[in-house]
């Protein structure tokens, strides 16, 4: 019994051991972050997906441009009334058949239908590439942003604990002054509420830490938990030199947006002359060459000659002599399989005019649904130069703003620091009431929070700035 359950206590012991080094979180550099997420974000594969799709209709509209060749054959038994392939007589046999045959098809010219489509969807083929790449440039953004996030939701949880241990300390002097009977009683039970409102407040800067890792997560596509690491970020708090107007003027240059929406709008011009193709002739040529085979096939040889006795008689003289024939003799032999191939070769060459005369408006209308589907990639084009152009000014005026927001709390947090040091040592001394020193620890431990704020909140713009400039992370 003691051996069993010595093996269960070394059992759990190793079972313990185990969970506690997988949740030893991996821990990733910005760059780490962005390269997993290159090669695993979802989303990226789906526009991925959706480019090698236009990649293939590209690819089969060049080929539509060839001629189109196919070749036939079919092998078969018959038995009954049937017609003979080779003699097109009616024969009440079993007839093994085969046919073979080869034809080509060209289209010689359909108001040049075929080319502007593969033209179309070249330009479409480079538009689903520019957004790709706009989709990897996207993706690094929110990567960057999510990973800035972090490290803020890491920097406020760190001054929360900070903020926990101070008051932890001042609670334990509290608390001697508090058994011992001297003092005010109430700072010490006002220190056990502090403590509470500090463990709240770490507990929702966890509750942020955790939410920003799984929206880091998400974009990277991997199963459990991260973390991240900050030693090679390189965190500078100066002034954005550049105006709004100037970050817009680059990004037009730069942002690949743009220019997948302006591939979208020529791929809609040249489907304007796709469907107008509908309106003239198509001329092509055919061509193909057909043989068969019949197993009733049949050639005659002749053998020789016989007398053969007719069955008749003419009288002479009035005697009836017979009347005999000279009949000719034949030997039936089947034509062989490569003879029949050679023998039943046909050819067939042509030209063929389409003329389109009325087809229900149909072409009509869909001229008038490629303008319209062109209107639309030009409005989706001005719709994006001027919801990126604002959103670069509300982005820029929000930067400008924590930037003086960031210097005025440093001023701040340095007027609270020297304030709580004074409080502190007055209240440790007897000289001044709890409320004096709580203020002024609250005081500081939110301004320092909010400077931790206001500098990711910085930064996080700056990014977002540089990535419609086109700048590298």
């Amino acid at each position: 019994m003691k051996t069993y359950n010595l093996i269960i206590t070394i059992l759990l012991l190793m079972a313990e051991v185990s969970y506690a080094q997988n949740q030893i979180l991996q821990s990733y550099t910005l760059d780490e972050c962005i390269e997993i997420a290159l090669e695993n974000n979802l989303d990226l594969k789906s526009s991925n997906l959706r480019a090698n799709t236009a990649k293939i209709n590209h690819q089969q509209t060049k080929a539509n441009l060839l001629p189109s060749i196919n070749g036939t054959f079919n092998l078969g038994v018959n038995d009954g009334r049937s017609i003979d392939p080779f003699t097109n007589d009616f024969i009440n046999q079993e007839l093994t058949f085969s046919n073979m045959g080869l034809s080509l098809d060209m289209t010689i010219f359909n108001g040049f239908r075929l080319l502007n489509a593969a033209k179309q969807n070249k330009l479409n083929r480079e538009a689903a590439t520019l957004e790709v790449e706009a989709a990897e440039q996207d993706l690094v953004l929110n990567v960057t942003l999510t990973y800035l996030q972090v490290l803020n939701n890491k920097a406020v949880l760190e001054l929360t604990k900070q903020r926990y241990e101070a008051t932890k300390k001042q609670l334990k002097i509290q608390e001697d002054f508090y058994k011992n009977e001297s003092g005010n009683p109430a700072d010490y039970t006002d220190l056990l509420g502090q403590i509470a409102n500090d463990e709240t407040s770490i507990l929702v800067s966890e509750s942020n830490l955790n939410n920003s890792k799984r929206d880091l997560i998400r974009l990277m596509n991997l199963p459990g938990n991260v973390n991240v690491d900050a030693e090679n970020l390189l965190l500078e708090m100066t002034g954005y030199n550049l105006s709004a107007d100037e970050v817009y003027n680059e990004a037009l240059q730069n942002l690949l947006t743009f220019q997948a929406n302006e591939k979208r709008i020529e791929a809609a011009k040249k489907g304007i002359s796709v469907a107008k193709s509908q309106f003239t002739p198509e001329v092509s040529v055919f061509g193909g060459i057909n043989t068969n085979y019949s197993s009733a096939a049949q050639i005659f040889n002749m053998t020789g000659t016989e007398i053969v006795d007719t069955g008749l008689f003419v009288t002479v003289d009035g005697q009836d002599l017979p009347v005999f024939n000279e009949q000719m003799n034949f030997d039936a032999q089947t034509i062989s399989f490569e003879d029949q191939l050679d023998n039943n070769l046909n050819t067939v060459i042509g030209v063929s005019v389409s003329v389109p005369l009325f087809n229900g408006f149909r072409a009509k209308n869909n001229v008038a649904l490629q303008k319209i589907q062109m209107e639309e990639s030009m409005i989706e084009l001005e719709r994006t130069h001027l919801d990126i152009k604002n959103t670069i000014a509300q982005v820029h005026f929000d930067m400008q703003a924590a930037f003086n927001r960031y210097n005025s709390l440093l001023k701040q947090v340095e007027a609270y620091e020297e304030s709580y040091r004074i409080n502190e040592i007055r209240f440790n001394s007897g000289i001044s009431n709890f409320l004096n020193y709580v203020t002024s620890k609250n005081n500081l431990d939110n301004a320092r929070v909010n400077l931790a704020n206001a500098k990711y909140d910085y930064l996080l713009r700056v990014k977002v700035l540089d990535y419609y400039r086109g700048l590298p992370n």
